[in-house]
């Protein structure tokens, strides 16, 4: 799991929390080597704006969302009930998992193991 230490300021109006799977972490430090700093705070930018991204699917009430850098796209997984209804300033307890990533070619099939892996594990096992 990502922990902030190279980017040490903790932000004030933090609404969500962020998780970064290590296996995405390990990838992306494998991809993007010196930008994966830059990589990893745009990931965290969902902790003050948790409705960013766009929504590409959803199983079982949890939702599966990207977000893009340059030509990658980053999956995320959240609960979906709230970030539909709830307002910004209710969404502290809100959990994003950030669990893959893949180039344009390659998106449907991470996005088909994503749902997979939530219809036989749920959010829990990612």
């Amino acid at each position: 799991m990502y922990s902030d230490k190279r980017c040490a300021q903790e932000s004030p109006k933090e609404m969500a929390k962020v998780i970064i799977t290590s296996a995405l972490e390990e990838k992306i430090n494998k991809v993007f080597r010196g930008e994966s700093v830059e990589v990893l705070k745009l990931l965290l930018t969902l902790e003050e704006n948790p409705k960013k991204g766009k929504e590409i699917g959803s199983v079982g009430g949890v939702i599966i969302k990207e977000i893009r850098y340059k030509n990658c796209r980053f999956y995320f997984i959240t609960d979906g009930f709230k970030v539909k209804f709830l307002q910004n300033d209710e969404l502290q307890e809100l959990i994003i998992k950030c669990v893959n990533m893949s180039s344009k070619k390659d998106q449907q099939t991470i996005i088909d193991k994503i749902k997979d892996g939530l219809r036989k594990i749920g959010f829990d096992g990612f």
